[in-house]
């Protein structure tokens, strides 16, 4: 069953019965959900996306080590269940403070930091195998879209063309929004607001005919989820524009095959089709940018070392040679290295040209 199909209150519900059935029949309360940690991600050459493996674990309550992430897995399910219950949603932060309480007779609170209820909201995903945002818990709005689109949200007609220079907001959950028009031949997904808002500036998503989208660093849940509805239900490519060094090439990492640790998530958040657009080692000497290179320093090394032992790209010929130069060149370079050429050149001719070529990297 599709995550999508599922009624949220409904396993809420079950959930709490089997606990209940453990209680009634003297037995430890158990959870039982699958292994949230690295050693139990599988990448799927099939799919090419990340999952979960068959390795479960258990948390009972009457067990020390257990027993407060027992108690905070509750508290957020009950939270959820009266979300759902009143017809609304809460931020990632609302549920931190309506789960911070201090426990009777104790001086223990509930949860102490918003990691432990986030956490336990992610804990939540695998047990009743519904998305927070089916969960009616949402995290912050950090991304913008520009392009021909019509959309109907919360019973509002929203034209994506027509909003000033910020463009469209995106939301946490996109699961209901319809889409009632929709006219572009791709979609450029950008990791820097910066870069958004120059091409928004130069009407580039009008001129070529497209949707540009991007969020503030690392692709929200949000976002993820609005190009893969695009790309399925529209069939418009993705292509990523992201810097070229270990953090962009995550970027395109997680929004292509899923993420480690919302590996649980792929189905509804990866994107195998998404191409890299760039930037690149050869954008690096076709367009003569290497007066602006940044140079490597040890955590870059670090991490491009873990990027390029990553099973999907380990085997892949044309990014080991991509890594490679970045090792050679002893340097990383920026999006905005392009503004050298010009403040319209990446709008006017690198863009344009990489597209109507097709370089892209897979």
């Amino acid at each position: 069953m599709k995550k999508q199909e599922k009624k949220p209150a409904k396993e809420l519900e079950s959930f709490g019965k089997k606990l209940v059935v453990d209680i009634d029949k003297g037995r430890n309360p158990t959870i039982e959900f699958s292994l949230r940690t690295l050693s139990n991600v599988v990448y799927d050459t099939k799919t090419k996306t990340l999952g979960l493996g068959e390795k479960q674990q258990q948390r009972t309550f009457f067990n020390v080590g257990h027993a407060k992430k027992f108690m905070q897995t509750l508290e957020v399910a009950k939270i959820s269940k009266t979300l759902l219950d009143v017809q609304k949603h809460a931020s990632l932060r609302d549920v931190f403070y309506m789960a911070k309480r201090t426990i009777s007779q104790s001086n223990i609170n509930i949860v102490d930091d918003q990691v432990e209820s986030d956490k336990a909201i992610e804990d939540l995903e695998l047990i009743t195998d519904c998305s927070r945002e089916q969960l009616n818990i949402n995290a912050n709005k950090m991304g913008s879209v520009a392009g021909n689109v019509v959309i109907e949200d919360s019973g509002d007609t929203i034209n994506w063309a027509r909003l000033g220079s910020g463009g469209w907001s995106i939301p946490s959950n996109v699961e209901e929004i319809e889409f009632k028009s929709v006219k572009a031949k791709y979609i450029i997904y950008m990791e820097k607001q910066a870069v958004w808002e120059r091409l928004h500036e130069d009407k580039f998503w009008e001129k070529q005919n497209c949707l540009i989208v991007t969020s503030q660093g690392q692709t929200t849940r949000g976002i993820r989820r609005l190009l893969q509805r695009l790309y399925e239900e529209y069939k418009l490519p993705i292509y990523v524009l992201a810097d070229f060094d270990g953090w962009g090439f995550y970027i395109y990492s997680v929004l292509k095959f899923g993420s480690i640790s919302l590996a649980h998530m792929s189905e509804e958040l990866a994107i195998p089709s998404a191409k890299f657009l760039g930037i690149t080692a050869d954008d690096a000497i076709n367009y003569d940018l290497k007066k602006h290179f940044i140079k490597l320093k040890d955590v870059d090394y670090s991490r491009l070392k873990q990027i390029a032992d990553y099973d999907w790209f380990k085997k892949n010929k044309e990014w080991q040679r991509q890594f490679k130069m970045m090792k050679e060149f002893g340097a990383k370079l920026e999006i905005q290295a392009l503004s050298s050429k010009g403040i319209t050149f990446i709008s006017d001719k690198y863009l344009p040209e990489k597209i109507k070529k097709q370089e892209l990297l897979d």
